[in-house]
């Protein structure tokens, strides 16, 4: 019984020691957890060690009293799931220029490799960010207060203009408690649900908020306190609050603040469109810009906006040299005032930063002709364009003009209305009545504009009077820049691009006799297929046949050939005599045939070869006529101007005039001589057709597309397929293209399936290697109405050039005598009818 009772104690005392040993374990896992969690932690993330400093990169030596860097400590409101796309857009563009520093401050444990991140410490994303908005300013209050004048408040959809910003906050004192912003009270529904007085107001946070040092030292100690006070969900407004209760100032109510930081309501389609803006020009704040790309976007138009204002500072400078040049009695002819210029040097050319050329006040009589020849013509601007230097003298005004029209007249209005408020009228650009502009390749473009403007008066007595004013305006050309690599970067591209070229062809030739392997082989380029239509005009086709021999096939320029004849078989015997003659001697070369015994018509030899069997899905597919000639640059720019699914290439042919006419010896048809093999491209030898379309270069797959589905074959005879053709393209290009790439806030697929939505665009240049040869033209009186006036014009366009043509009326006394005749009569009418009135 003894022995029993002291088992039983001696088996309680060694459970109570074990239990005493496992509880002391677990405890001490316990209270060592969360310090091994920040252990593991900070070993993941090495950068977490980082000092608040050292995260933005600020220097324990720069102050307020020795940085320029020092103005301005801005943090940006982001998230987690945002760091890679709004968060790195803001760093990429205006974040980097910061008259200051910059850092993104996100929840807890948000970390970034090469972004200066803050990790709020229990803060989270939810929205609206209330705390994390009262504990960035608390972060800023403790770690900066005294190492910059200002501190921002922004979101991650916010663009700054940093140049505009250092220069508005330098204007105003930082010692005195200011809060900037656009001030606001709420939307209509909310009105009077915010719990703000009559007298209260808060900064919209959508533009950022401006805080001074000296209102981030009054507010920050009392964060806790607003924490544990919210009236509202939003946490501008409780900010607002906050900054009204303990620095006693409200955010500042000015009516130019909706205009200096600027708030689009527009939402997810603010600053999509246009960026030409009044709104964006005068802006220091755009906001919001809710997709990365967006934000680049925006910030590349601005650069080009301060490039735009650096070449004019230039411009300015040499005026400033010109006229002191002037006034020091130094000769026009002195190279001592030329920049990376030496004073002995005299090469007798003009530096191309010449004083001389750039520091020319604007004016009209820059350019002096020396002869008739060299007088510049002044092109008419109305409705439309008329010019006597093109061949078509009435034009549609283009957009690249248009555009910069519109941008003289803003900026002289802009400068009109500079001191509009002082003087209390303003002036508004009603419309332009007509102009005249010419461009001087060296001094710039030239300018006389009529004007409509309404003159509005709005202090003392109040008036609108509508008035003209005549408008002469010279936008002069800047100086050239030159920019310098290390290595004769000319030389070294040329000598890798011949090497490379010889060891593809050479790679080429031996592949087609010999199995090589494929790491030696260059990479294939996509296979042209040239589609040409013929009936008759056998001695072109031979002409034809030989342009793509030595082309196409002695060049290795890996093209196949596939021709549609139109004809019975007793008439096709030579063609497919030239074809079998072709094939015999380059017997590895695809040189195919469709024969067709119909009517001719270009549209339905057109469809049928493109899709025939002779040509892949892969391939290019260039349509061509019998007349043209073309060389190795021309299939260059084919494979760089076509793209599968995205792009169409519509060359601008340049086309012969008649060679008789032009006096370059008789040729026609036919024509082998010299010249044909090498025409001349200028105004007097012939034009670029920019109203043709028949020679189009487009992949197989793009054109069996189901909304193209070929060319129309209801078409017979000359011409107007290839309209139709374009028609097709042009409807199919217009549905919706635009598409996103790495924006976070975006479903996972959209890029793919906003890939799809893109379509065919057509890209148009001209191509001097790309030469229709001259022909007598004849239009059947059979043909419809809209074909023969086509071809009737394409026949008037092709006699010679309008100077030529002006020569040859000229040189008619009789015709001068009709044309005098003619408007003696018409003088005589229009002064009948006002004498009937």
């Amino acid at each position: 019984m003894l022995m029993t009772h002291t088992m039983t104690k001696r088996k309680t005392l060694i459970f109570a020691c074990f239990g005493i040993a496992l509880g002391l374990c677990i405890g001490t896992v316990l209270k060592n957890y969360r310090a091994l969690e920040y252990v593991k932690r900070c070993s993941l993330r090495p950068t977490n060690l980082k000092s608040p400093a050292e995260i933005i990169g600020l220097r324990e030596e720069d102050t307020i009293q020795n940085s320029q860097r020092n103005l301005v400590f801005v943090g940006v409101m982001t998230a987690k799931s945002f760091l890679e796309g709004r968060a790195r857009a803001v760093y990429d563009t205006w974040g980097k220029e910061v008259p200051g520093r910059m850092a993104f401050f996100s929840s807890e444990g948000s970390y970034s490799d090469d972004l200066p991140v803050v990790g709020l410490r229990n803060v989270d994303d939810r929205y609206p960010p209330q705390k994390k908005s009262f504990m960035m300013l608390h972060y800023m209050y403790e770690h900066f207060i005294d190492r910059f004048e200002w501190f921002i408040r922004a979101d991650d959809d916010v663009y700054m203009e940093p140049d505009k910003l250092e220069r508005f906050l330098r204007s105003i004192d930082s010692s005195k408690p200011q809060f900037i912003g656009q001030a606001g009270k709420g939307n209509t529904e909310e009105f009077g649900l915010l719990s703000l007085e009559f007298d209260e107001n808060f900064c919209m946070g959508g533009p950022g908020v401006i805080l001074s040092s000296e209102t981030l030292r009054r507010v920050a100690p009392h964060i806790p306190t607003c924490l544990k006070n919210l009236y509202s969900t939003h946490e501008d407004v409780e900010v607002g609050r906050c900054v009204q209760k303990f620095a006693g100032i409200p955010c500042t109510w000015n009516y130019e603040m909706q205009y200096i930081l600027r708030h689009n309501s527009s939402g997810r389609n603010a600053y999509t469109g246009k960026l030409k803006r009044k709104e964006i020009h005068n802006a220091i704040t755009l906001h919001p810009i809710k997709q990365a790309p967006l934000m680049y976007r925006l910030h590349s138009y601005v650069q080009g906006l301060k490039a735009e204002e650096m070449r004019q500072e230039s411009l300015l400078l040499h005026r400033d040299i010109k006229r002191m040049a002037k006034y020091l009695e130094v000769p026009d002819e002195s190279t001592y005032m030329l920049p990376s210029a030496s004073p002995e040097s005299d090469t007798g050319k003009r530096h191309f930063q010449d004083h001389n050329i750039l520091g020319i006040s604007p004016e009209l009589n820059k350019f002096v002709p020396g002869s008739t020849d060299d007088l510049l013509d002044w092109s008419f601007i109305a409705r439309s364009l008329y010019s006597a230097s093109s061949a078509n003298p009435k034009q549609k005004i283009d957009s690249a003009m248009r555009e910069g029209l519109e941008d003289v007249i803003t900026e002289v209005m802009e400068n009109i209305n500079n001191y509009s408020r002082q003087r209390g009228r303003v002036i508004e650009f009603r419309e332009l009545l007509y102009g005249y502009h010419r461009l001087d390749a060296l001094h710039g473009q030239d300018l006389i504009l009529d004007l409509l403007l309404i003159y509005k008066k709005y202090r003392g007595k109040k008036m609108t009077v509508p008035v003209r004013r005549h408008l002469y305006v010279q936008r002069a050309f800047t100086g050239i820049f030159v920019k310098e690599f290390d290595e004769d970067f000319y030389n070294v591209t040329l000598q890798q691009s011949l090497l490379g070229s010889l060891f593809q062809n050479g790679m080429a030739r031996l592949s087609n006799h010999f199995t090589m392997p494929s790491g030696l082989l260059p990479p294939t380029q996509d296979k042209i297929v040239f589609v040409l239509p013929i009936a008759g005009r056998l001695g072109t086709f031979e002409r034809f046949l030989g342009t793509y021999e030595r082309v196409c096939i002695r060049e290795q320029q890996h093209c196949d050939l596939l021709v549609v004849i139109f004809g019975s078989p007793d008439e096709l015997g030579d063609h497919l005599q030239l074809l079998h003659d072709l094939h015999a001697r380059h017997v590895y070369q695809q040189v195919n045939w469709i024969q067709r015994s119909s009517t001719f018509s270009r549209g339905v030899a057109l469809d049928v070869a493109a899709r025939s069997s002779y040509i892949r899905q892969e391939d290019i597919i260039l349509f061509i006529d019998v007349d043209m000639v073309f060389e190795v640059e021309t299939l260059q720019r084919v494979r760089m101007h076509t793209q599968r699914g995205k792009q169409v290439y519509l060359p601008i042919v340049f086309s012969q005039y008649d060679p008789q006419r032009r006096g370059s010896g008789s040729g026609g048809a036919g024509s082998t001589d010299e010249e044909s093999e090498s025409p001349r491209i200028d105004d007097e030898s012939g034009y670029f057709r920019q109203y043709g379309f028949g020679i189009c270069a487009i992949y197989k797959s793009d054109i069996l597309d189901e909304d193209i589905n070929g060319f129309d074959k209801d078409i017979t005879g000359w011409g107007l397929e290839d309209v139709k053709f374009l028609e097709k393209i042009v409807r199919v290009g217009t549905r919706q293209r635009g598409f996103l790439t790495n924006t976070a806030e975006l479903p996972f697929d959209y890029n793919e399936a906003a890939e799809q939505w893109r379509r065919l665009s057509v890209f148009r240049a001209p191509d001097p290697t790309l030469v229709h040869i001259y022909h007598d033209i004849s239009c059947d009186i059979q043909l419809d109405a809209p074909q023969y006036n086509m071809c009737l014009g394409t026949k008037a366009n092709s006699l010679g050039s309008t100077r030529l043509m002006e020569q040859l009326f000229h040189s008619s006394p009789q015709n001068v005598q009709f044309a005098a005749d003619f408007n003696r009569q018409k003088q005589q009418q229009q002064q009948q009818q006002q004498q009937a009135r």
